[in-house]
């Protein structure tokens, strides 16, 4: 009977017409994000709304599903039906490293899902409060290493990607920094702003405004190449320290066995929405850049992020248990 479930479902979807209209009776699609409302997990998934509702002629509703770092909500969607009509908008913690964090996990990420493509991602920025006096990245590398563990650093919460950023700046530039975690970014920022902390390994929208207003100093994008949103803030790279990159990233994935018709149709329309020059110009304002890419290049590219941040976990010692 489930084959014959999932058979119907195909049809479905790819029988779908364009601008609500539904070749078949069906149920709505469930895109599960795994955080709470107005994160930007929850932000993509509700911007992809009504672009895929009309693109499948079919309703698409948004199911906020939060706690234990995103693995409530995502081991929700690895235990549903693969039949295309419960999807998960990921995080880079479900899909490559929630399972070095917890010792026991619902589901095992490189199994229980379906890859789709990746939505969106906002590299990291490291900032910092003025009255540190610093105003480049080599100017902190040099104070860390002076005096080790004296400069404060704070994160979302323990085993979060801002956590695991202050990690991964640590290991590059050979330096020691305190960690200070927060129950969220929001708490981290304010005490940064008050000079409670002397700085974040962060996203940009909660740091962009006081960047621009001058409450925090911006040392380095961790990541390949500038952000237009700030073009006067040098990669790391340029700023001396190659190889600190890090970024959080999203995707659209399905429950693993989900059939690659419907994998593909899903893939082709995210794609589309995705490159709608208003919405590309919208979350570049915020700092994230909108992907959109292939199926085989977003498959190819989890496991060495998994390796990569595996490996970062291990050498921290953190654990949530």
């Amino acid at each position: 009977m489930k084959r014959l479930s999932v058979l119907f479902s195909v049809l479905c979807l790819l029988a779908a017409g364009p601008a609500g209209a539904q070749t078949y009776p069906s149920k709505p699609v469930r895109i599960i994000a795994p955080f709470p409302p107005g994160g930007v997990a929850d932000v993509l998934a509700r911007a992809l709304q009504p672009g895929l509702q009309e693109a499948l002629g079919q309703q698409v509703i948004i199911e906020n599903k939060p706690g234990a770092g995103g693995n409530i909500g995502a081991d929700l969607v690895a235990k549903a039906d693969p039949d295309g009509y419960t999807l998960l908008l990921a995080s880079a913690g479900i899909l490559t490293i929630n399972q070095f964090l917890y010792s026991k996990m619902p589901f095992d990420p490189a199994k229980a899902f379906a890859p789709i493509t990746v939505v969106g991602d906002m590299p990291n920025i490291v900032v910092v409060n003025p009255k540190t006096g610093l105003k480049t990245l080599k100017a902190l590398i040099d104070k860390a290493k002076a005096e080790p563990g004296k400069l404060n650093f704070g994160s979302a919460g323990n085993g979060t990607t801002t956590h695991l950023a202050v990690v991964l700046l640590e290991q590059a530039a050979k330096i020691k920094l305190a960690h200070v975690p927060y129950k969220g970014a929001a708490p981290a920022v304010q005490d940064l702003v008050a000079g409670q902390i002397d700085g974040l390994v962060d996203n940009p929208p909660l740091v962009l405004g006081h960047i621009r207003n001058g409450t925090l100093t911006a040392l380095a994008w961790a990541a390949p190449q500038r952000m237009a949103i700030l073009p006067d803030v040098p990669t790391a790279a340029e700023a001396g320290l190659p190889g600190f990159e890090a970024s959080s990233w999203f995707a659209l994935v399905a429950p693993a066995g989900t059939p690659q018709a419907i994998i593909d149709r899903l893939n082709a329309e995210t794609a589309k929405i995705l490159k709608d020059p208003k919405m590309v110009e919208q979350f570049a304002a915020r700092g994230v850049r909108l992907v959109g890419n292939s199926v085989a290049s977003f498959t190819a590219f989890i496991p060495p992020e998994r390796a990569r941040w595996g490996e970062i976990v291990k050498t921290s010692g953190v654990k949530l248990d």
